[in-house]
């Protein structure tokens, strides 16, 4: 298991080097798909200052958030997202399937069992829609990846 967590950070890292982002409109995506990346300078902060870019404030929290891919079909989505310190409690099934690379920051993730998992900067966890558990972070920047089956999710 650690081997393949390995080698899909391996990846990722590799990916980061090597990809810029691209404009991309939902309609231009159905009608003329491209790839959409993310380049080095997007991921120091230069993603946050695209007109798409939506800040959110709750509880004394900014959040930035940009998506750079929504799949025709409405069920898979990535970008990135910055937030400032928060914790909240998950008491609902998480909704949907999300993998995320941290950028920078630390998560802990407390699951309804008493699991704890600690994911830091250079780290990647995947968490399925059934989790339940406590949000708890200083702040972070990731790159995310969600699925749902049914595209409410997203």
């Amino acid at each position: 298991m650690r081997k393949y967590l390995l080698m899909v950070i391996a990846m990722i890292t590799i990916a980061i080097g090597t990809i810029t982002l691209a404009d991309m409109h939902e309609t231009d995506a159905i009608s003329h798909p491209h790839p959409v990346k993310i380049s080095r300078e997007d991921i120091t902060g230069k993603i946050y200052e695209r007109p798409d870019m939506a800040e959110t404030m709750s509880n004394g929290n900014t959040t930035l958030d940009v998506t750079t891919l929504l799949s025709s079909d409405k069920k898979f989505a990535s970008g990135m997202y910055r937030s400032g310190k928060i914790r909240f409690e998950v008491n609902e099934p998480y909704g949907v399937d999300e993998f995320f690379f941290i950028i920078e920051g630390r998560i802990t993730l407390t699951s309804k069992d008493g699991t704890v998992t600690d994911i830091n900067a250079g780290e990647a966890v995947t968490i399925p829609k059934e989790w339940m558990g406590t949000w708890d972070t200083d702040g972070y920047s990731k790159i995310w990846v969600i699925y749902s089956e049914d595209g409410s999710g997203l």
